[in-house]
């Protein structure tokens, strides 16, 4: 054998080795509980069976990517300082992404915490932050609890949440297993929940998780190893539903909407949708956003993941255009469904 195929030959096995240490690396800690419907023993199903896409069509997508144009914006006025509390009714504050305060019955809840500037087990790549985030992580009111949807890097960012943890020492509420790969990271005393499973965090107001249509994994090796989910708040003026991450299907939207009535708004994502092909199992279009505003029956719904990092072939601008033709195909009221400028709010 030549001299050249044999450092060829190395040189690739060495890339392999690195690869899949790698993968390893940053593979969580796995659920090992008993079967369920939705969990074969090894790995979660989503409620009508469908997947993500693997390796040959992400290929396939990345090879092939059109992707609509960013501008990143450097600088943008913080919002305001939010209120301590909020006793009467609920505010939701757009912080970025898929990142809420909610303020209500006296407690205050954090979705999905991210300040980090990129998506990524790295500093120095991955899907980077478009526009900074809306409140000054400075500004943040007492955190009373967080609520995590899933293990994916832009919705459980380990940085941002050691520092919630070390500075509020909140209560914090997860999937599925999830709450291992949070103790693994010196974060402790997570509770994890089940599809419908429900939690009393008050005496007014509790939590029930719900599911939702998506995939888990942070390596190659925990892929859907862990549960994702939505939830619900439960409180007597009125539910709120936040979503998370999810891809639509008529039957869980529709379970959704008569399990947990009344729902009197909604946190829905409307981004990182294109191409169809590809990501409609995982995420949601705007128009599939309408559809599970409708399916639920919630009176208001807000936007989320949108807008801040480049994580699909929509543009930074389709979810907003795509969402407004969506609300008048519907005949649906703008005011109904409403995507927030980072560090805003909204009463209901």
């Amino acid at each position: 054998m030549k001299k050249s195929m044999i450092i060829l030959f190395a040189t690739l096995a060495t890339f392999i080795v690195l690869f899949l240490s790698l993968g390893y690396y940053l593979s969580g800690p796995v659920y090992t509980g008993e079967k369920l419907e939705h969990f074969d023993g090894k790995t979660f199903i989503n409620p009508t069976g469908i997947k993500a896409k693997g390796l040959g069509e992400v290929l396939k997508w990345m090879i092939g990517r059109k992707q609509g144009p960013w501008k990143e914006v450097t600088y943008a006025d913080y919002g305001l300082k939010p209120l301590d509390t909020v006793e009467d009714g609920i505010r939701i504050t757009f912080v970025n992404h898929t990142t809420f305060l909610i303020q209500t019955e006296g407690l205050n809840i954090l979705t999905d915490p991210i300040w980090s500037e990129r998506t990524s087990p790295f500093t120095f790549a991955g899907p980077k932050r478009m526009r900074p985030v809306g409140i000054r992580f400075e500004d943040l009111p007492q955190i009373d609890i967080v609520i995590l949807s899933h293990n994916h890097y832009d919705h459980l960012d380990v940085v941002t949440m050691q520092r919630i943890v070390k500075e509020h020492k909140p209560r914090i509420i997860t999937p599925l297993g999830v709450g291992a790969f949070l103790e693994q990271e010196e974060m402790k005393g997570a509770t994890d929940l089940n599809w419908w499973q429900e939690l009393k965090l008050s005496e007014t107001l509790s939590i029930q998780a719900v599911p939702a249509q998506h995939f888990s994994g942070r390596g190659m090796f925990d892929r859907d190893r862990t549960l994702w989910c939505g939830y619900v708040l439960k409180r007597s003026g009125g539910n709120l539903y936040f979503a998370g991450d999810t891809g639509y299907n008529e039957r869980t939207f529709k379970e959704i909407g008569d399990r947990c009535a009344p729902i009197a708004v909604s946190i829905l994502p409307i981004g990182a949708y294109k191409p169809n092909w590809f990501m409609s199992p995982i995420h949601t279009s705007p128009e599939d956003a309408v559809k599970i505003f409708l399916d639920t029956k919630t009176q208001a719904a807000v936007a989320s993941h949108f807008g801040t990092f480049p994580l699909a072939d929509d543009s930074q601008q389709d979810p907003l255009d795509d969402l407004i033709q969506a609300l008048r195909d519907n005949q649906l009221a703008t005011e109904r469904f409403v995507p927030l400028k980072e560090g805003t709010y909204q009463d209901f």
